[in-house]
């Protein structure tokens, strides 16, 4: 008898410890946490962004360097080969989605390089343009060829904030088609090749002879409000087909602008 209540008292002693363990466990009237349901942010619709209060005409200023590609070893270039363009440009927003645009303009354009001890003969009577190498004789200590273009530039653009241009990231890509207006060589600083100067007065020479009078050239840029880079590239020849080096103008520098 005292065996089977020994039993009886173990049996019921391990069935509450175990009452106790499954309620602490499981317990149905704890609470269930929450699940947070992911909302997604709304789409903006861009056709609605009112920019009616921004101007749609900027002036655009580029300056920096200049140089020649595919360039003969016979021609030594020398300095540091710069240009200046100045556009107004026209800014046409896509009604669908005015982050996108098309920038159309006009304005000059001009390039300055400089040769090393040579003589460019721009109004030489020869079939082909000549560049003299004038180290071993009497030459200019700095001496550069001058183009100058009307150009009409043409951009699609894009603007992160088009409400806000000046607080924005702004990429472009286009081309410009141009004809030329002017064509110079100037000299300065006459000299013997020994570097003694011989004359200060300055030489200039004038001659589209042996130019293309079209340029068509490709164009890239990036910017932060009105400051940016820029690129081009001039895909035509800078001189006519089989009148000299084949050499396409190239250009790298800064931007400002607007748009």
């Amino acid at each position: 008898m005292r065996k089977i209540s020994a039993v009886l008292s173990a049996l019921l002693l391990t069935l509450a410890v175990q009452a106790q363990t499954d309620s602490t466990v499981k317990n149905p009237a704890a609470p269930i946490p929450a699940i947070k349901e992911k909302v997604s942010k709304p789409k903006k619709d861009w056709s609605k962004v009112k920019i009616a209060n921004r101007a749609n005409d900027h002036f655009m200023f580029q300056f920096g360097y200049d140089t020649w590609t595919q360039v003969p070893d016979s021609i030594r270039l020398t300095g540091i080969g710069r240009h200046l363009n100045i556009y107004l440009m026209m800014d046409f927003p896509f009604k669908v989605d005015p982050r996108f645009s098309v920038g159309i303009g006009v304005g000059i354009g001009s390039s300055n390089i400089f040769f090393d001890k040579h003589d460019v003969q721009i109004a030489g009577n020869s079939p082909t343009l000549a560049f003299r190498n004038l180290a071993d004789t009497n030459h200019f200590k700095k001496y550069k060829l001058v183009n100058v273009w009307a150009e009409v530039p043409v951009e699609l653009r894009f603007a992160a904030n088009p409400e806000n241009t000046n607080k924005s990231w702004k990429f472009a890509v286009g081309a410009k088609v141009g004809t030329m207006l002017n064509a110079h060589t100037k000299g300065k600083n006459f000299q013997t090749k020994s570097g003694s100067a011989i004359n200060n007065y300055t030489e200039k020479i004038n001659s589209r002879r042996y130019f293309n009078a079209l340029r068509i050239a490709a164009t890239a840029r990036i910017s932060y409000g009105p400051f940016g880079i820029f690129g081009s590239y001039q895909v035509n020849t800078l001189i006519k087909d089989n009148q000299g080096p084949p050499v396409h103008p190239m250009s790298v520098g800064l931007t400002i602008s607007g748009l």
